[in-house]
């Protein structure tokens, strides 16, 4: 009985311990980055609009003759409608349910993949890591944009391909970041200390390294949702991404804004207002979160305005 209610007392403190630190790091991101709360609230937004696009667009997103073709903003169509009538408010509301998709499958795919690479490589070195290296210096070699728009034309468009083209190529890439960061991680004394005592590879790599690389997953994963939510554009614009009637921002800057751009500006307007806005959201709450997260970038002394807030009160009780 006693050892049963040990472990529920374990089990409770460690469930408090883990709703402190995520309201801490709220509270914190709250108080001491109003930049990276403002992102944080553009990145909710961006999901909720996503979710919600059935109940939130008052039209389709492919509902024709909404309007008058053209039809500038009105008490009907708020943000005008285009050049066959339909609603742009509708559309950028569903375009978003295609960022959100494309940003956090990529980036997930994308964070998965430099991970696999740069622990492995990193940490067991040798000729592992010359061959797969030399890999990715020959995949890096090739223009980014030219190697992804060569695999779509082999694919065809779609949102399927966009994402799994995107993550390829931004986890190959991304991997150098994760192997320079286990290779100086796999130096210090308590990974010496667990190969001593004969703890297996796979225990090591779960414990000791990748724990402490997850500030640099976590920047990779935010600034990589950024980064995909422009290529996504970038190639949809280009006619290779997500193929019409599926309203993607940056389709919508290409057909009909790119087309009827000085007769009917709102067209290139909102839909690359809310590119802009969203990435700027994500880029401000991925440098927020690193802030808050890397201990490297607190001086290695934890929360120090804290500790020395409360340093008078400790030398008060010790006289």
């Amino acid at each position: 009985m006693a050892e049963s209610a040990n472990s529920i007392n374990a089990g409770a403190l460690s469930a408090r311990k883990r709703r402190s630190f995520i309201f801490d790091l709220f509270y914190r991101l709250f108080k001491e980055k109003p930049l990276g709360t403002v992102g944080g609230v553009i990145v909710i937004i961006l999901l909720l609009a996503g979710i919600f696009a059935n109940w939130l667009a008052p039209y389709g997103y492919n509902e024709t003759y909404v309007a008058d073709r053209l039809s500038p903003p009105s008490g009907k169509t708020i943000l005008g409608a285009d050049q066959i009538g339909r609603d742009v408010l509708s559309r950028i509301i569903y375009g978003a349910r295609i960022s959100m998709i494309v940003s956090l499958a990529t980036s997930t795919l994308a964070v998965c993949i430099s991970t696999t690479i740069g622990t492995l490589t990193g940490f067991l070195g040798g000729k592992v890591d010359l061959v797969a290296q030399r890999f990715v210096d020959a995949w890096m070699c090739f223009p980014g944009l030219f190697l992804i728009l060569t695999i779509m034309a082999i694919l065809g468009p779609g949102l399927i391909q966009v994402i799994l083209v995107l993550g390829v190529s931004g986890g190959i890439s991304g991997s150098r970041v994760v192997r320079s960061t286990v290779i100086n991680i796999k130096e210090n004394v308590y990974v010496e200390a667990a190969r001593s005592i004969g703890c297996p590879t796979s225990t090591i790599l779960a414990r000791h390294i990748l724990p402490n690389i997850t500030a640099p997953m976590i920047i990779m994963f935010t600034t990589g949702m950024g980064g995909a939510i422009i290529a996504e554009a970038s190639i949809s614009f280009l006619g290779f991404g997500i193929p019409p009637p599926m309203p993607s921002w940056g389709g919508m800057l290409s057909t009909s804004g790119r087309t009827y751009m000085m007769t009917a500006p709102w067209l290139a307007l909102w839909p690359g207002l809310a590119l802009t806005l969203v990435v700027y959201g994500i880029n401000m709450l991925g440098d927020a979160l690193r802030d808050l997260l890397d201990p490297r970038l607190r001086g290695g002394l934890g929360r120090y305005s804290r500790t020395r807030k409360r340093m008078p009160k400790q030398l008060a009780r010790g006289k």
